[in-house]
């Protein structure tokens, strides 16, 4: 199964999806994440997503998400725009709300415990996983800080003391 556009993007039965081994390719306008947008210099764009369900060996459900695209992020030195390219994949096995998730599960670094309900909200599962991943500081490689007053570099208010502290010394 393959959508494209976010016109369906609820999936109604995880499990369901997972066994019967569907998927769904789409995009979503970086607008219409609210959350992620407060993190960013501009919302333009989209995000291409697809979602593939499969059971593992031992018959767990499994789904696999892979995020593509282009964030322009705010670059904390400088406050410009920064180019960030968007390139997620996680596998996910999704467990029912207040069942417990085996240790075993846990301790996996591969495969991610995902709590759903009756249905999962693919958008907010998207949007989830980019700020998840997102920089904690992002800034260009070769930004400077920005200078005040027009450029020029203000002397460092302890220059004066290491003036005196180095011109008072008598023998």
């Amino acid at each position: 199964m393959s959508q494209h556009g976010a016109t369906s993007t609820t999936i109604a039965d995880p499990f369901r999806f997972a066994a019967e081994g569907r998927r769904i390719d789409a995009e979503v306008e970086v607008a219409k994440l609210e959350r992620l947008a407060d993190s960013l210099a501009d919302v333009a764009g989209a995000l291409r997503f697809s979602i593939e369900g499969s059971l593992d060996d031992e018959r767990r459900s499994r789904l696999r998400l892979v995020v593509g695209g282009v964030l322009t992020l705010r670059c904390q030195r400088c406050l410009g725009g920064l180019e960030w390219p968007v390139g997620i994949e996680v596998m996910l096995q999704p467990v029912r709300a207040g069942e417990e998730i085996p240790d075993e599960e846990l301790e996996d670094d591969e495969i991610d415990a995902l709590e759903v309900g009756n249905d999962l909200d693919v958008i907010a599962l998207v949007e989830d996983e980019v700020l998840l991943a997102l920089p904690i500081a992002p800034r260009h490689d070769d930004c400077q800080p920005p200078r005040p007053d027009g450029g020029v570099q203000k002397e460092s208010p302890f220059a004066g003391l290491a003036a005196l502290r180095g011109g008072g010394n008598k023998a």
